[in-house]
């Protein structure tokens, strides 16, 4: 690296091109990308004024000037109707995700209402059952259900096109952390109470429930192909399961604090790159992450050049690069394959989450001081 060259930073690797996004009032926990377009939503948290909900659009043609937002950004607010009355909710957007063809995005709240909305900013449907904050919430890849996992120690499957509930799962002891579609009506949830429990639509008992974490599962993962599930644990490990057994297949015992967020890499038919082995990464409060493969049950990488916890990582849609997130305030790229840094970009915020559009072109990073960053990987 020769000193002060402006084409790279300080790990000496190419510069990444950054539109930094302004608007929420306070820290911004939760990004999503739209899979059919460059519009990447966000999600305020801790807010002191009101709870919103944002769409930017990162669209080419949009006009942008000097690295500063887009002009056009859509508002959601969370707001119930009180006696014909509007009234805003000054709770915290703990979810998003978008559905399978992008024209429906689904956002949960602290208030316990799940809210589904186009994209061009209506509310679609207000979804008020849960009897405590909303903490997980995914579409299924049909895009008729949306499943909810909430404090109130239930889940809940939700018909998308009418806004009504279609069953309530009350099988956890305390409240449920995490949720995830292994196909278009059978799902697994997590909780604080240390199990995971595989439901399906349609049947009042659990199909499984696996148990072995010794601590809070904060989060639960389905593999491609819907036979795999990992869990990542306050009790420091990573669990792989399989409907065919009730005892873990894998129990990956090397971070050092607690797993915080795990991914399953794109691999099998359908992926850009269908010979890829499929792996599987975990993101530690020990400032490390993970690249596992399964099918031989061995850790690939470790990466280590974060110095605070990571709180969130991401594939890219080709499984090549990964993209990690942590309390350092720093988003890391790197090589799947060879372990490799490839790119860096640090911010002025805690990083809460990192996530790749799907073009495989820009990450989208979001941060504790009110800034949403997009990261153009593009030459």
């Amino acid at each position: 690296m020769i000193k002060g060259d402006p084409t790279k930073n300080d790990d000496g690797l190419p510069i990444t091109k950054t539109t930094v996004l302004r608007g929420h009032d306070s820290e911004v926990y939760i990004c999503a990308w739209n899979p059919a377009c460059d519009l990447l939503a966000s999600g305020n948290f801790n807010s002191s004024a009101d709870s919103t909900a944002r769409i930017w659009n990162l669209k080419e043609d949009v006009p942008s000037s000097g690295g500063a937002a887009p002009r056009q950004q859509l508002v959601l607010r969370h707001s119930i109707q009180e006696r014909n009355q509007e009234v805003l909710m000054n709770e915290d957007v703990t979810s998003l995700d978008w559905n399978c063809d992008g024209t429906l995005l689904a956002a949960g709240s602290y208030d316990g209402f799940a809210r589904i909305w186009s994209t061009d900013g209506q509310l679609a449907h207000l979804l008020g059952h849960h009897k405590g904050p909303i903490l997980a919430l995914k579409w299924n890849k049909g895009g008729n259900y949306i499943l909810t996992a909430s404090a109130d120690r239930t889940t809940i499957i939700w018909d998308a096109l009418s806004g009504l509930l279609k069953q309530q799962f009350r099988f956890h002891q305390t409240q449920a952390l995490g949720v995830d579609w292994q196909n278009d009506t059978c799902f697994a949830s997590c909780s604080t109470d240390t199990s995971i429990q595989v439901c399906r639509l349609g049947c009042d008992q659990p199909v499984k429930t696996f148990k072995g974490h010794l601590g809070e599962v904060n989060h639960v993962k389905w593999d491609p192909s819907g036979q795999l599930l990992a869990s990542g644990s306050d009790d420091m490990t990573l669990k792989v399961w399989s409907m065919k057994q009730d005892t873990y297949v894998h129990d990956f015992r090397a971070h050092k604090k607690e797993v915080y967020t795990i991914k399953w890499s794109p691999a099998g038919v359908g992926s850009p790159n269908p010979n890829q082995n499929l792996l599987l990464a975990s993101g530690s409060f020990d400032t490390t992450v993970r690249l596992w493969e399964p099918e031989r049950g061995t850790c690939l990488h470790t990466l280590t050049r974060h110095q605070e916890p990571i709180h969130s990582i991401d594939f890219s849609p080709d499984g090549q690069l990964l993209a990690s997130g942590s309390y350092d305030k720093r988003v890391l790229i790197w090589n799947t394959q060879t372990g490799h840094l490839v790119r860096s970009y640090e911010g002025t915020g805690y990083i809460f989450e990192v996530c790749w559009n799907a073009a495989g072109t820009k990450v989208g990073a979001c941060a504790s001081d009110g800034t949403v960053c997009v990261l153009d990987l593009r030459k």
